[in-house]
């Protein structure tokens, strides 16, 4: 009976280690496939950077992707005109003779920054250009403006307080204080604005508010001489938009349309255009020490009465956005060509 027993239990075994052995080979031969695929992706972009270092360009909408495509501004690299990875086309070129790689990263935080980061790791990038289209949070700012701004925050990161909790910031959002018809107590309490947990090579991790574009990079677009459009396909402008430096922006991951609140983050932060991804292109390449830009076009009044609908000005705020984008990358590429010579 024991010697049954035993030989039961060897049986069961073999069959268990083939049963195994038949899972572990359908499992790579499925996986097979997919090998080929990246190393086919890997040749390719040894390839890309073969060309040398290229200027990344981001933009968050469709509609400011379609603003590039359009103009005829991108000539498309003959060899490999465009790479898949990861979910996203990072398409291959350039503009003005200058080296470029650009993509469509998606709207909100985690997506921008993802798709920077993809960039900066895979490809062999110089800086990176971020353009698109922002809500105004003020009158400096006017439908198609292009704003370049000088900072910019997070204003998304929240400690959401108690009712009737102490105060302990100047820059706290009481919901009692915009009740109708009087202000007064709100069981909603108040938010209190968060730092940024900010890691970079080298150094330790600080807490920052405000992120700095690029010094020099921004020293450049102070001195870009652009003619903005002031028309498209629907109406004109009263009056021929400007390029306007050195403002501040603000990202969250939402989408403004409340007169009120962007009133407060004028009041409080100073901000003249909310966005939702800046921040985030800002931080992802803030960390590495890769210069990076922000150019946005002013597409609506954020939560306002506005004459024109945003839907209609997005297309002009993006073309502007753009044109002052191409004008900055044809700027530093013959910057780079004449320090190139000069050495």
């Amino acid at each position: 009976m024991a010697m049954e027993l035993a030989s039961l239990t060897r049986c069961q075994t073999v069959q268990a280690l083939a049963l195994l052995l038949f899972f572990l080979l359908v499992g790579s031969s499925m996986a097979l496939p997919a090998q080929p695929v990246m190393d086919r992706a890997r040749w390719q972009v040894d390839k890309v950077n073969r060309r040398g270092p290229s200027i990344g360009l981001v933009m968050s909408y469709i509609d400011e992707a379609t603003a590039l495509q359009s103009s005829g501004y991108f000539k498309p690299w003959h060899v490999h005109p465009f790479i898949d990875l990861y979910g996203r086309r990072f398409h291959i070129g350039s503009i003005r003779g200058v080296n470029v790689i650009y993509a469509l990263t998606g709207q909100r935080r985690l997506n921008a920054a993802v798709t920077v980061q993809t960039l900066i790791d895979v490809f062999s990038v110089s800086g990176i250009v971020h353009y698109g289209t922002a809500g105004s949070s003020n009158d400096s700012m006017s439908f198609g403006d292009v704003s370049v701004p000088k900072f910019v925050a997070y204003t998304g990161a929240w400690t959401w307080k108690k009712f009737k909790s102490p105060k302990e910031s100047d820059t706290e959002l009481n919901f009692g204080e915009f009740n109708v018809p009087n202000g007064g107590g709100n069981l909603l309490g108040a938010l209190k604005y968060r730092n940024e947990e900010l890691y970079s090579v080298g150094k330790p991790m600080k807490e920052v508010f405000w992120l700095p574009v690029d010094s020099a990079w921004f020293r450049i677009a102070e001195g870009l001489k652009v003619k903005l459009e002031r028309c498209n396909d629907t109406f004109c402008l009263p009056t021929t938009p400007k390029v306007v430096c050195g403002l501040k922006g603000s990202s969250a991951d939402m989408f403004l349309d409340n007169a009120e609140y962007r009133k407060f983050l004028f009041r409080e932060f100073g901000v003249s255009t909310v966005d939702e991804e800046s921040a985030a292109v800002v931080m992802t390449t803030t960390s590495p020490g890769i210069p990076v830009i922000v150019f946005r076009g002013v597409s609506d009044l954020a939560g306002g009465e506005p004459t024109w609908s945003s839907t209609s000005l997005m297309n002009l705020a993006s073309i502007n956005a753009l044109k002052v984008a191409v004008e900055f990358i044809a700027t530093v590429g013959k910057h780079k060509g004449t320090t190139l010579a000069q050495k």
